[in-house]
């Protein structure tokens, strides 16, 4: 056993912990757990929990049901809030056959597998996401929708609900070992956003898996509705989760060279030529729901068109300037993502498109730093691509994409694409409150 897993189990003892929660995340995003005693620690490291993984959307089919939750003793973290007052703590699993191979239906699995061959070409991938989400008043997302407050972008407030969930949610997190670079008031009301500081990019899935969960299990306990629905309100902003995107070759930032333009260097532009080449295919995962497409419109500061730019907030991906003395620091932007994402497949996908990009040496077309001001019909004239409008056109561009079917593996591909056009189905059949008002008085 290693020093690890003899830390947690100490720990566990030490701090007279009654709960392990085992987490593991199913190929929507959604967060999923059991409770283990500290007896069953032990056994758990050694050869894993068996559960029925039949009963999981996306895990597995009847007849391959069982699998084995492996705990990854280097996410344990003891839980900030105690249940019942009792103390609870949490580790992430890694999902595998009851032989002992990564399980295919596992996104954390997916990611560690891209990850593992950026590292076997010498490369590190990094990430660091800006999350936004909202606020409503009580905790019964049935009612009308009531924000907490009207405040805008960077807005200081001294003693509103808002401000203290906002500090709470912080204490949580840093309590957990994630720490965070940057909080603030959004641009709609009651909207926020967190920047969580960058990390390899698998424990930064893992961070926002439970970032999700401390925002809302810290309003809940406020009586408020944290959301990360990308478009709850109509009129105004939606919530994105734009990534900042580094690659490292051993320790030298792969994306600088003083040399090049915007300091970007061939591989930097290789990369960003393959998340615009491939953007249309990924978008159905790294915005998954009908709402989505709502948030990705023209005239809002969310990217609609595939295009890249150094200082314009709609372009698809963004090359930000850096600061005088730290002009090695050079990032990529992607903004196209949500909160709502699935994070383990949404990093291993942009991973992917970029090592693409430099492996077929795709050339970075021209910045796009006026295309914004013309008009639509002068846009398609321009060759200009958009990104899919819905999430049936998403579907349809990644169905196609060999690239994303490989990336993901035939397993969650299969099955992502399945659960996405009956949820598309089911969309199309619903009669909206916009059509009652538009057509029933007229027709």
């Amino acid at each position: 056993m290693d020093r690890q897993m003899e830390y947690v189990l100490r720990t566990v003892e030490e701090r007279g912990v009654r709960f392990v929660r085992l987490w593991f995340t199913d190929v929507l995003g959604q967060l999923k757990s059991f409770a283990i005693s500290p007896a069953e620690l032990e056994g758990a490291f050694e050869d894993g929990m068996q559960f029925d993984g039949s009963a999981i959307d996306g895990f597995s089919r009847i007849q391959e049901s069982d699998v084995l939750a492996r705990p990854d003793a280097g996410t344990f973290e003891i839980l900030p809030w105690d249940a019942k007052g009792e103390t609870s703590a949490r580790m992430f699993c890694d999902l595998t056959t009851l032989g002992g191979q990564p399980f295919a239906g596992d996104p954390r699995q997916v990611l560690r597998r891209n990850l593992d061959q950026a590292r076997e070409r010498g490369y590190s991938f990094f990430v660091a996401p800006e999350v936004e989400f909202f606020y409503f008043e009580g905790n019964d997302p049935t009612k009308p929708l009531v924000p907490l407050d009207q405040g805008s972008y960077f807005d200081l407030t001294t003693a509103d609900v808002s401000s203290d969930l906002r500090r709470r949610t912080i204490h949580h997190l840093e309590a957990l070992g994630i720490p965070v670079e940057y909080s603030f008031h959004e641009d709609s009301p009651s909207q926020h956003e967190i920047d969580l500081r960058h990390t390899d990019a698998l424990t930064m899935a893992d961070n926002v898996m439970t970032l999700r969960l401390v925002v809302r299990e810290t309003a809940l306990n406020q009586g408020v509705h944290a959301t990360f629905m990308p478009k709850p309100m109509t009129g105004v902003q939606g919530s994105g989760m734009h990534t900042h995107l580094s690659l490292f070759e051993g320790d030298g930032n792969a994306f600088h060279d003083p040399n090049e333009p915007y300091l970007l260097s061939k591989i930097g532009q290789a990369f960003v030529a393959g998340l615009l080449r491939h953007a249309g295919e990924i978008t159905a995962v790294t915005n998954q729901l009908v709402n989505s497409y709502k948030r990705l419109i023209v005239g809002t500061e969310a990217p609609s068109y595939v295009t890249w730019a150094r200082n314009h907030r709609a372009a698809l991906v963004r090359v930000p300037e850096t600061r005088v003395g730290k002009e090695d620091a050079v990032r990529i932007e992607y903004r196209a993502p949500d909160p709502a994402c699935n994070p383990y497949l949404a990093y291993s996908l942009l991973l992917a498109a970029g090592l693409k990009g430099i492996d077929e040496g795709y050339q970075l077309p021209d910045e796009a730093s006026t295309y914004f001001e013309l008009s639509a019909k002068e846009r398609a004239a321009a060759g200009m691509e958009e990104l899919p409008q819905s999430l049936s056109e998403a579907l349809d561009a990644m169905e196609g994409s060999e690239f994303v079917r490989s990336t993901l593996g035939d397993h969650i591909f299969e099955w992502f694409l399945r659960n996405k056009r009956a949820e598309w189905s089911d969309y199309k059949s619903q009669v909206t409150p916009f059509e009652l008002s538009r057509y029933l008085p007229v027709w």
